[in-house]
């Protein structure tokens, strides 16, 4: 899991933004929602503009040099801060992986070139490599004792390196731990409804959505979803210019899924696009989507939390829809407000001890939480 999350001088973020998933509360309520004292589901609120989106560029930045998977390069375009006067960006994350801390801090001056890195599990620092001082890299690993470690190349990670060029026996603790922390690293997804079916992370290139559902046969339980989302239809598959296509059945009639679906409605089938990957066992760890509920109407919104919940994943959600922030879905310290400088969970927003009875969107309409 990621236990926190701190970067500056990266797009939006001038000085240093944290955020904080270890900043719980004991409630009674919801406890499936937090996870060995870390956030597990997560909601963030905030005005249009203070960088929600930002934040999960940031978070993301991390694939783009330890995978293979896809990064989306033109999303970090303009990758520093324009007002800051240093000359790299800096990250760091914190994670609980396999009940063991791990630390890991990099410096980039671009997407591609990094700086800096240095990995510790525990106490023990696993690789470093500073190359504002010299190319050639720490590395404590059983296995990579006889790895060239003069790494010249900026574009190149120093632990995807260590990873790709090491026979790592996991009968090492830290050897498990590293390798763990991969397997987490590749399964990290992110993606927005507002821009079509932009991602980073899991899969290499753009596939077809309607083509993906068609092929793995779950055509009958789109139109489940849908149904049970509140979108009655019918739908089959038929040829269109010697493609297999989605279509509304209408009484025998029909037309193209795409052309006459609403906003609504294509934004719910990207969600079972990538919903057909979240039920994969084992295939994302880490989930944020970005206005994730944008196109949809407050009952629906609920039950994409819901459905969620049900999945062994940690997730983070951005939105403006208040009507879900209740205790019913999750608990105060779940639900986070953010500002150009600061994110913090609602249960540390307000000096007024909360409870489960509480009416949390009440609250926050009236100003009760310091935003």
């Amino acid at each position: 899991m990621l236990t926190k999350f701190s970067v500056s001088n990266f797009k939006s973020f001038d000085e240093e933004f944290v955020f904080d998933l270890q900043n719980t509360n004991g409630y009674n309520f919801n406890k499936e929602s937090v996870i060995e004292g870390v956030v597990e589901n997560a909601i963030i609120y905030g005005k249009n503009g203070v960088g929600k989106s930002n934040l999960g560029l940031a978070i993301f930045d991390i694939i783009g040099h330890l995978t293979d998977t896809e990064h989306g390069d033109s999303e970090y375009d303009y990758y520093l801060n324009a007002m800051s006067s240093s000359k790299y960006a800096t990250f760091c994350y914190e994670f609980l992986i396999d009940s063991k801390k791990i630390v890991y801090k990099y410096k980039k001056t671009d997407n591609k070139s990094i700086v800096y890195e240095s990995f510790s599990i525990g106490e023990t620092l696993i690789a470093e490599i500073d190359r504002e001082i010299s190319n050639k890299a720490k590395i404590n690993l059983k296995g990579a004792e006889s790895l060239n470690n003069d790494i010249k190349n900026v574009n190149l990670s120093v632990l995807k390196y260590l990873k790709n060029n090491s026979v790592l026996e996991e009968d090492d603790i830290f050897n498990k731990v590293f390798l763990c922390f991969f397997k987490f690293i590749e399964g990290m997804l992110f993606f927005r409804s507002l821009d079509g079916n932009s991602y980073l992370g899991i899969e290499v290139g753009s596939r077809g959505i309607q083509e993906d559902i068609i092929e793995r046969g779950n055509v009958e339980d789109l139109e489940s979803f849908l149904n049970q989302a509140g979108i009655e239809c019918k739908l089959k598959v038929v040829k269109e210019s010697e493609k297999n296509i989605i279509a509304f059945d209408f009484d025998g009639k029909t037309i193209s899924f795409y052309r006459i679906a609403s906003q609504g409605t294509k934004a719910l089938t990207l969600f079972y696009f990538w919903l057909q990957r979240l039920k994969e066992q084992s295939k994302v760890s880490f989930l944020f989507i970005d206005e994730f509920d944008a196109f949809y109407h407050h009952e629906l919104s609920k039950l994409i939390v819901e459905e969620l919940k049900k999945l062994d994943m940690q997730f983070v959600l951005t939105t403006h829809n208040t009507s879900i922030m209740t205790n019913d879905l999750l608990r105060p310290d779940c639900y986070f407000v953010m500002n150009k400088h600061f994110i913090k969970p609602l249960s540390k927003s307000t000096d007024k001890e909360l409870r489960e009875a509480h009416n949390l969107e009440k609250m926050y309409k009236a100003g009760s939480f310091d935003v």
